[in-house]
């Protein structure tokens, strides 16, 4: 069973679903990922209750890294590009190469930003945190303004 509730956040509301096992999403209200279908609402589940704290000091600066059981669904290429993106460090970037360079996949660069647009967990897998090879902050399902205010975020920490 898939359960869902609302956080919000100083970039305006997010959607959290969760199953008994991990985290599946959490998307801004402009992403257009979001499943259909979320499950039944709770404000009385473990994991979504956990994910609401730790955005919450994420967003107050109190959090760079956060710690919650993870079950987003995609394919193994996919995982392993969102695996990767939780090893860029909190207040840093990477560029889409070395994101395919990370998952030992180099020439996959295209297939990497395919596999990062798709993250479905925003934040927690930090995929605001991969800009292009030339410094430009590129496209971000949660908008290119809120990216941009993600990386200040962590910068000004």
């Amino acid at each position: 069973m898939n359960y869902y509730t609302y956080y919000k956040s100083p970039h305006g509301q997010m959607t959290i679903q969760a199953n008994d096992t991990g985290l599946l999403g959490v998307w801004f209200e402009i992403q257009t990922t979001q499943p259909q279908e979320l499950g039944a609402y709770s404000d009385d589940h473990a994991i979504l209750n956990q994910a609401k704290i730790q955005l919450e000091e994420y967003f107050s600066g109190r959090r760079t890294q956060f710690d919650l059981p993870l079950a987003a669904k995609g394919t193994d290429f996919q995982q392993s590009v969102w695996q990767a993106l939780c090893k860029i460090p909190y207040g840093e970037t990477w560029s889409y190469q070395q994101l395919a360079d990370e998952i030992g996949n180099p020439n996959a660069v295209r297939a990497v930003g395919l596999a990062n647009g798709k993250n479905p967990i925003s934040v927690i897998v930090p995929c605001h945190r991969v800009i292009g090879k030339n410094g430009k902050l590129t496209g971000y399902a949660g908008g290119v303004e809120t990216k941009e205010k993600l990386l200040q975020l962590e910068r000004s920490k």
